[in-house]
């Protein structure tokens, strides 16, 4: 009979990782690793999700809805940080998963992950497609840069989507870069980093000049605020718990969020530190420090220059673009350099997404949990080109079809369910396996993972309801999969 909590032996993955022949070549330092979490954090979650979460949900208080996604990442982070110096291989929550709770419990993280990475890509994607429309002046008509369930009131008349096609255009550029086997080295991706962290502080340093005090009067949205007008000339109430007030923030919390997704991509990088049990810790937190700064700041200046109402009427499609022509006469230049350099950046934040997935798919293939399709190597590039082609058609039918919103938050949920995941995988092992060396412990356990859990539980709760029920509905479609496929060609479970 099948065990469905067999595990993968510590061993086992030890020697994965000091195999120093076959495993991948060590040559990241902190830094890297530090400029590698900036490199995919700072996105999509920043310039776009920003402004939605402050127009529909928390109004000048996301600034508070950032500290409260900033601690749950901080608790889950440093259970990370446990995780990644103790098991220094590729896989990331997936491989601890199978480590600490069993194979079901494995499964059910690497499913969730393919909402973080895939679905990741396409919302970034979908901003690309955005932002990219700015810059060409909305060149693009509406029907071909928005999804089917999108419409908009453009001079009187009303617009309905037909297809994304930029946001098509730029997944298919970059899987045939990862199937070509082209890699971003520590030097490019440190130049990415440098314009975006440039952006960032640009934006904060110029726009707190234009900061309106009025603007973040009150700071929390009252429960009689005047509805909102959006784009197709219907109306938004912030009555519900969950649209003003402290229901607000903590919903808010939930879709900022999506803001940090990608210092756990770090941990994916753990093969390849030099020193992980220094440089995996520092690689993570660090990034998670320096971007949780420069989001306080960023959030206090958008919703001071603007007004959050406008995020629901005019600016939610690059609101930072938006913000600075609408309330920071003499600045256009600003805004058309922050939307180029903003491409630039969202394309490394794809590839990174489009790069873990397909990392997150080979190891479960391997492992027999996927079909060998998955773990396919081209024999010319040395990639796993049937599975980037597999993910593109799957992320690209997100990206062409859904709006960014739905995506974003099922983005959120997904990550924020590996984080519950690994935190508990650290209390388990703490107690089932308090032999083994950790060369970084998390503090104060098993107060700081039950903190990670319960935040994070927090803000999965404070999720709009038809994400949940779609990410309930993606979780049973795995468990389907895995029961008729997956068990049976298990090779844990053929042993």
């Amino acid at each position: 009979m099948a065990n469905l909590w067999v595990k993968k032996p510590i061993e086992q993955l030890l020697q994965m990782a000091s195999d120093s022949d076959k495993g991948l070549k060590r040559t990241l330092g902190s830094w890297n690793l530090v400029a590698l979490g900036i490199g995919a954090i700072i996105g999509a979650g920043l310039f776009v999700r920003t402004a939605a979460a402050a127009g529909a949900h928390a109004g000048p208080a996301v600034t508070i809805s950032f500290i409260i996604a900033a601690l749950g990442c901080a608790f889950a982070g440093l259970c990370y940080a446990e995780f990644a110096s103790m098991i220094p291989i590729a896989g990331s929550a997936y491989t601890y998963a199978y480590a600490t709770m069993g194979e079901l419990i494995a499964w059910i993280i690497g499913w969730a992950l393919v909402l973080e990475y895939a679905l990741g890509a396409a919302t970034v994607s979908i901003a690309w497609s955005e932002y990219l429309n700015v810059l060409l002046g909305g060149a693009i008509p509406y029907e071909w840069c928005h999804s089917p369930l999108e419409s908009a009131q453009i001079e009187g008349v009303v617009h309905t989507g037909i297809m994304n096609v930029p946001s098509l255009f730029i997944l298919l550029l970059l899987t045939m870069l990862l199937i070509r086997g082209t890699q971003q080295s520590a030097m490019v991706n440190a130049v990415i980093v440098f314009i975006k962290v440039a952006i960032v502080l640009a934006f904060i340093a110029l726009g707190w000049q234009f900061i309106n005090p009025a603007n973040h009067i009150p700071y929390l949205i009252p429960e009689n605020a005047p509805d909102a007008i959006l784009p197709n000339g219907s109306t938004y109430s912030y009555l519900p718990f969950f649209h003003h007030g402290w229901g607000g923030v903590l919903t808010g919390a939930g879709i900022v969020f999506f803001a940090f997704i990608g210092f756990d991509a770090v941990s994916t990088a753990a093969q390849e530190a030099k020193n992980p049990s220094r440089d995996m810790p520092i690689g993570i937190l660090g990034s998670l420090v320096v971007c949780t700064i420069l989001y306080i700041l960023f959030s206090h200046v958008l919703t001071g220059v603007a007004p959050y109402t406008d995020f629901m009427r005019a600016g939610k499609e690059a609101s930072v673009a938006y913000a600075i022509r609408q309330y920071m006469p003499g600045f256009n230049w600003l805004a058309t350099l922050i939307t180029v350099a903003i491409l630039a950046g969202f394309s490394s934040v794809i590839l990174v997404m489009l790069l873990g997935q397909s990392r997150v798919f080979y190891s479960m293939s391997n492992d027999g949990l996927l079909p060998k399709a998955f773990s396919d190597i081209h024999p010319k590039f040395r990639t796993p080109y049937k599975s980037n082609w597999i993910l593109f058609a799957f992320v690209g039918a997100f990206a062409a079809f859904i709006p960014g919103s739905v995506a974003g938050d099922l983005t959120s949920i997904g990550t924020l369910f590996a984080f519950v995941l690994v935190s508990a995988g650290v209390w388990v092992m703490r107690r089932n396996n308090p032999e083994l060396v950790r060369p970084f412990k998390t503090p104060l356990v098993p107060l700081v993972p039950i903190l990670g859990m319960v935040v994070c539980t927090a803000m999965i709760v404070g999720l709009p309801g038809p994400t949940l029920l779609s990410a309930l509905g993606w979780m049973v479609l795995g468990l389907v999969i895995y029961f008729g496929f997956s068990q049976k060609n298990s090779h844990l479970q053929q042993k």
